[in-house]
This record gives structure tokens, C-alpha cells and sequence, in this order.
């Protein structure tokens, strides 16, 4: 009861703040999806270049822990479309897309959050590993999938390629990885006066985009389709990090760090990721959408229970 108390129900409290000043109208769309472009595409961004910068890039990339990880995550995604075409009898589009909402873990905005303040800030480069490679590789994986069903196994063409590839290279966040692992690389330092600026922007990214967050989420309203909701969530909070569990401890031996960090990463909910690439194909945006506000809400008991087992 303490780790709830102490670590998850403060991060759940700032985003309920945002949910509360949207719901009593103290907050409105606009002001909300400003405050997640500033998160996202700001603050977020300066804050992984600091930490690409100074991590120790052949520890934080450990195989172990990427394999742990992503072998989870190709599970969870195929039992979600899977679970959706045979179970419930979803279009194949649909069934990509609800795959894609049970392998899309929040690994940012909750995952660092909640890692945050359960092992401190040292505790993170596990995590900045993760990250480098999570939203570029899952949306190639998602939007090859979704193109292949729609084109009915004749492949994907050149041009989605070309706009994926400039979609992900313009992303705020990969930018701030990738400008970070070439100052990791090269040695360069930010000037102290830069260095600075960027660790104002840096302190302010989790709890800015925790609120902003909050306020979005207030207009995914849960609409129907719960036993497939809940199948999601049953993959995303429970499935994702079992499988994670089995192999980080029973085939690549990781260590207790990178144990808490493929766990915790792997049992967070959906991120609004998973609703925007829903809405971008048109294929179960209500289910992608209800998902997230309701397994984001789940998280907060199935994330204690996660953290109350890890060493």
C-alpha cells in the first residue's frame, strides 16, 4: 500500500488534476492540446537529449533487455489482432488496429513517471533505451500491417514508406533521441548557458505532459465495445509484462534495474498514440480511444500490484 501511496497515486493525482480542470471547464480543448504540443514536442525532446547525452549507450542498449521487452510487445500485438479477427469477429483493419492498442505501452509519459518516482531519476537509462526505438519501430511495425490487410497481401508501397519514414524523422521526441545519441557519440557538451535552458525545459516535461494528459483524455469518452476494451487491457496491464517477467528472469537473466524498468515499461497502459493511429486509418478509433481512458484508470491498481513484486 505504501509504493501506491507514495509513488503511483501522485502521478495518477496530476493527471486527474488535468481530467478535473477540463471536466469543470477550467481548461479547454485548445489550451490541452497546446500543453501536449509543448510537452511533446518541447520539453519531452530536451529532457531525452540530456539523458541520450550522458548514457552509457553499451549498458543502457542491453540485448537482454531489449529482447525481454520487444518479444513481449510482438506478443501482445498478435494476441490483440488475433484475439479481435477470431474472438469478436473484427474487420482485419480493426484487428490491426486493436493489436496496436494492446502493444503500445505509455512508456513516456507514465512509464517514466511511475519509474521516476518508484527508483528515483538514477534509475532511468534502462528506460531512455526503450524509448529510442519504441514509437519509430511499433508504428513501422503497425502501419506495415494495417497497409498489407488493406491492400489484401500485395505489400506496402514505396510512398507509404517514404511518408512514415518523414513522419518519424520530423517527430519531436526522435529528434531529441537522435540529436543525443550523436552528442553521446561525438562528446560534444551544450554550452552551460543552453545546458541550462534545456533542464528548465527538461523539469518541466513529465508534470506538463502528466496534466495535459489528464485534460485529454476527459474527451475519449468510454463508448461500447467493453469486452473488446477489456481484452485490451488484459493484454496491455497483464500479458505484456508476464511474458516480459518470464524472459527477463528466466532466459536473459537481466538485472534487478533492468527488471523493474522492461516490467514497469511493459504493464503500462495505452497511450494516446494508439488512438491517433486508429483515427489516422479510420479502423476502431472508439475502441482505441475507450482503451486508453479506461486501462489508463486500471493502471493505477494493476501498476501498484506490478510494483509490489518487482525486487
Amino acid at each position: 500500500m505504501g509504493a501506491l501511496l507514495d509513488v503511483i497515486l501522485p502521478v495518477f493525482m496530476v493527471m486527474g488534476a488535468g481530467y478535473l480542470a477540463r471536466w469543470r471547464n477550467l481548461f479547454s480543448d485548445t489550451f490541452a492540446d497546446g500543453l501536449m504540443v509543448f510537452a511533446q514536442r518541447f520539453a519531452i525532446p530536451a529532457m531525452l537529449f540530456l539523458a541520450m547525452s550522458e548514457l552509457n549507450l553499451a549498458q543502457g542498449f542491453d540485448p537482454g533487455l531489449l529482447a525481454s521487452f520487444y518479444i513481449g510487445v510482438a506478443a501482445a500485438f498478435m494476441l490483440g489482432a488475433i484475439g479481435a479477427r477470431l474472438i469478436f469477429g473484427r474487420t482485419p483493419e480493426d484487428s490491426v488496429s486493436i493489436g496496436f492498442a494492446s502493444f503500445f505501452s505509455n512508456s513516456v509519459l507514465l512509464g517514466l513517471a511511475i519509474m521516476q518516482r518508484a527508483y528515483g531519476p538514477g534509475a532511468l537509462a534502462p528506460n531512455y533505451a526503450l524509448i529510442a526505438i519504441h514509437a519509430p519501430l511499433l508504428y513501422v511495425v503497425g502501419i506495415i500491417a494495417m497497409e498489407t490487410v488493406k491492400s489484401r497481401g500485395a505489400g506496402v508501397s514505396p510512398r507509404i514508406l517514404l511518408d512514415v519514414t518523414k513522419s518519424i524523422m520530423t517527430n519531436g521526441i526522435v529528434i531529441g533521441i537522435g540529436l543525443g545519441i550523436v552528442a553521446n557519440l561525438t562528446g560534444f557538451r551544450t554550452p552551460e548557458t543552453v545546458d541550462a535552458a534545456l533542464q528548465m525545459l527538461a523539469r518541466a516535461a513529465l508534470p506538463a505532459a502528466l496534466f495535459g494528459l489528464g485534460a485529454v483524455l476527459y474527451r475519449y469518452r468510454p463508448e461500447g465495445d467493453i469486452r473488446v476494451i477489456m481484452m485490451v487491457g488484459f493484454i496491455s496491464l497483464i500479458v505484456h509484462p508476464a511474458v516480459t517477467w518470464v524472459l527477463a528472469t528466466q532466459v536473459f537473466d537481466l538485472t534487478v534495474g533492468q527488471l523493474r524498468t522492461a516490467i514497469v515499461t511493459a504493464a503500462m497502459a495505452p497511450g494516446v498514440n494508439a488512438y491517433l493511429f486508429a483515427n489516422m486509418y479510420g479502423a476502431a478509433p472508439r475502441v482505441a480511444a475507450s482503451s486508453v481512458l479506461i486501462c489508463t484508470a486500471l493502471s493505477l491498481v494493476t501498476a501498484w500490484a506490478w510494483l509490489s513484486i518487482l525486487p
